[in-house]
């Protein structure tokens, strides 16, 4: 049963892990990862029947303070190592933790392969637009004329819109929120984990560190009213024109659809060879 009283998050949490975490201080990523927390315990699961998987970068460190069963894997495999793991235990709740590099870039492949084979598992992208452990790079989902370290004068690439890409790929759950909206960041968690398939929440975050300095945008407090005041929902967003709407972050629920699921097509396919057999 969930808990009815306000959660202990140490309880999710290893002790013997040195804190402060490896993040900077007033990092996204740490409210991504209370939200996760909330999500699993309200839904009442069991620590020992969830699995959390990550690659490489500063969300790829996520796994590392909780207390679940988990997997720090390679950079842009994270979803290949957790198909492998879900297709072996399958009763596990398989979430896996990515960047925007890690899940689109070196990942993307993965990332495209999981939402078409819709695979029962929960896919959680912290969009900060750039590369924030190794340098500031831009990655692929650097807004057009932001600046980075490589591309010091701005970016010329069109950024990849993650859940459009999602939906497209065959996920049957996508939806987009940001840090600063953590209540619906909470209820979006909970229906993806709910879900019988591949679902994918684009949570889009900020790097203050080089993200920010880089593109002067300020500090923690300035990017995060930023993310408010330049988002919006998803009915707030059919009143602006095409140019008002390019310039917001839409929020919302992108799909929610029914559709077979892998593990579930995939016991038929068994069930079949051992009739003929």
């Amino acid at each position: 049963m969930a808990h009815e009283e306000p959660i202990n998050y140490y309880e999710y949490l290893r002790p013997n892990k040195k804190y402060p975490n490896v993040w900077c201080s007033g990092c996204g990523i740490g409210v991504v990862m209370g939200s996760l927390i909330r999500a699993i315990d309200r839904i009442g699961l069991d620590k020992n029947d969830v699995a959390v998987v990550s690659g490489i970068g500063c969300t790829g460190r996520m796994p590392v303070y909780m207390d679940f069963n988990t997997m720090h894997t390679t950079h842009g495999r994270a979803l290949a190592f957790a198909t492998g793991l879900k297709i072996s235990r399958p009763k596990l709740h398989v979430i896996v933790v990515m960047g925007d590099g890690d899940a689109m870039a070196i990942g993307g492949n993965h990332f495209l392969h999981a939402c078409r084979r819709n695979i029962d598992m929960t896919a959680i992208v912290v969009n900060n637009w750039i590369y924030g452990m190794t340098g500031g790079q831009y990655s692929p989902t650097t807004p057009l004329n932001a600046r980075a370290t490589t591309a010091p004068y701005g970016n010329v690439e069109q950024a990849m819109p993650i859940c459009e890409v999602a939906a497209a790929a065959g996920a049957s759950y996508v939806a987009r929120t940001t840090v600063y909206h953590a209540t619906e960041m909470d209820k979006f968690l909970e229906a993806a984990i709910r879900k019988h398939g591949f679902s994918v929440v684009e949570t889009v975050s900020y790097c203050h560190t080089t993200f920010g300095r880089l593109n002067k945008r300020g500090g923690v407090v300035d990017m995060m009213r930023w993310l408010k005041d330049n988002s919006v929902g998803q009915i707030a967003a059919q009143k602006l024109d095409e140019e008002e709407k390019a310039a917001k972050i839409v929020r919302g629920v992108v799909c929610d659809v029914e559709k077979p699921e892998y593990l579930d097509l995939y016991q038929q396919v068994i069930d079949r060879a051992m009739e003929a057999k």
